[in-house]
């Protein structure tokens, strides 16, 4: 997945989520829901989310310098990471706090008419968005399952958005129920219970997310397709005798870093060690665009032996 089509997923949620938390904040003030309330503190949430995701990807895409070597791409894993902080404090903190709350002074739902229609057009609008974030995400994935793509996801502002949308639209429908078994029965303690229910999911997003995130903030191998195609060019060469270590690292989403030790024949010259590896570098870099940056170490059959 490009970083534009990802800014696009990620712009698409933006714009419906801002717009559906307005709607839904006018609706819990006209209704006093605590479900509604609570979904639209998600909103807000996602929308502040989506704006951190666009900031980091924006800082990822500076140039390396003296400081930052390797360039600026691990903004894009410690804004990700930041996301899911927030999403569990903020999101599920509130709406769970909102919920307990109405629990205990239940408040009686006015016009609920109001909210069906403003969580029907949220269904809509996030159900929309959801299939977007899905159909990029799908594009990204190939042969792998849902859960395995997302595990071995190097781009995190993608699986980033079709969680929260996912979340997004199960909240919608507990909300949907909160509220119409309010009205049904006349107990608000289902409207409050939805509100905590609503809290436990985005609590539940939150780790997961930050779970995935966490392994690409502290450095992630490469793909094991990327790994085995590196490590099949390298064995083209008649002159390599081995791969003593393969070493990779990403350093954001598009950037991988390649450390390779090869052990060479012994009847080979020091020209053609240097000759061999700039053309197995170019062939590498050919096949895998991402990988930004190789570091080849030559080791001597006698080096192998005295070691």
């Amino acid at each position: 997945m490009s970083t534009s089509s990802s800014r696009k997923v990620i712009v698409a949620a933006l714009l419906g989520n801002l717009l559906i938390a307005v709607t839904k904040f006018v609706a819990a003030a006209i209704t006093g829901s605590s479900a509604m309330l609570s979904e639209g503190i998600h909103s807000v949430v996602d929308t502040g989310n989506q704006v951190l995701l666009l900031y980091g990807m924006k800082r990822a895409q500076r140039p390396a310098d003296k400081d930052f070597p390797f360039g600026h791409g691990k903004e894009v894993y410690f804004w990700s990471f930041v996301v899911a902080i927030l999403i569990f404090a903020v999101g599920a903190g509130v709406s769970i706090y909102e919920g307990i709350r109405h629990i205990l002074q239940p408040q009686t739902i006015q016009n609920p008419v109001v909210n069906y229609v403003v969580l029907g057009l949220a269904i809509v609008f996030e159900g929309a968005a959801w299939l977007f974030a899905l159909k990029a995400f799908r594009r990204t994935k190939g042969k792998m399952g849902y859960i395995e793509a997302v595990q071995r996801g190097k781009d995190p502002s993608l699986f980033v958005v079709l969680f929260e949308d996912s979340a997004a639209i199960l909240g919608l429908l507990i909300a949907l129920a909160g509220i119409a078994l309010t009205q049904w029965t006349g107990n608000a303690i289902f409207d409050g219970g939805a509100s905590v229910i609503i809290g436990m999911i985005l609590g539940l997003t939150a780790i997961w997310l930050a779970y995935e995130t966490k392994g690409l903030l502290i450095g992630e191998s490469a793909n094991r397709r990327v790994r085995e195609g590196i490590r099949v060019i390298t064995m083209q060469y008649d002159s390599i005798e081995l791969v003593n270590e393969l070493l990779t690292m990403h350093m954001g989403p598009d950037y991988i870093l390649v450390n390779l030790s090869l052990k060479f024949k012994p009847q080979t010259t020091a020209s053609e060690i240097e000759s061999t590896i700039a053309r197995m570098e170019s062939t590498i870099r050919n096949a895998f665009p991402e990988v930004k940056r190789i570091f080849s170490e030559a080791e001597s059959h006698y080096k192998a032996e005295e070691s």
